[in-house]
């Protein structure tokens, strides 16, 4: 006799991928270093912040300073990678790392450093400040 042979249907699953701007996706990515800072993580901080990633599409371009920055960044990616595509609420994103020899490390010192840092990430950030007269 033979057995009847079973089909199985395997429902197609849609991953959202809804749209987003580089400011959203640059505000995750901070947002995720201060996570791997505030957890002692400072290696992979530094590397997240050595300077602003790049949005071209979806895909994310991050510039390193060298090769062996690269192969660190290569092991959180990842994380990174998950982090990113369910708080954008899009699978498509992909990161590209590039290695970039001549790359010049921004680095806010002083708390004027960082408030001109974030403001040039969300030009908003000035309007708050002028709006509830606060101090930098």
């Amino acid at each position: 006799m033979a057995e009847a042979q079973k089909s199985v249907v395997k429902d197609t699953v849609h991953l959202p991928s809804e749209p987003f701007t580089e400011t959203e996706m640059l505000e995750q990515w901070l947002k995720y270093a201060q996570r791997m800072e505030d957890k002692g993580y400072r290696i992979v901080a530094s590397l997240l912040t050595i300077n602003d990633p790049i949005l071209d599409g979806t895909t994310i371009i991050h510039e390193l300073p060298n090769e062996s920055s690269k192969i660190d960044f290569e092991k959180e990616k990842p994380e990174l990678l998950g982090y990113l595509r369910g708080k954008l609420h899009n699978h498509d994103i992909t990161i590209n790392v590039k290695v970039n020899e001549t790359l010049v490390v921004k680095r806010a010192f002083t708390n004027q450093d960082k408030y001109n840092r974030l403001v040039e990430i969300n030009p908003n950030l000035e309007l708050l400040k002028k709006m509830f007269d606060l101090d930098v």
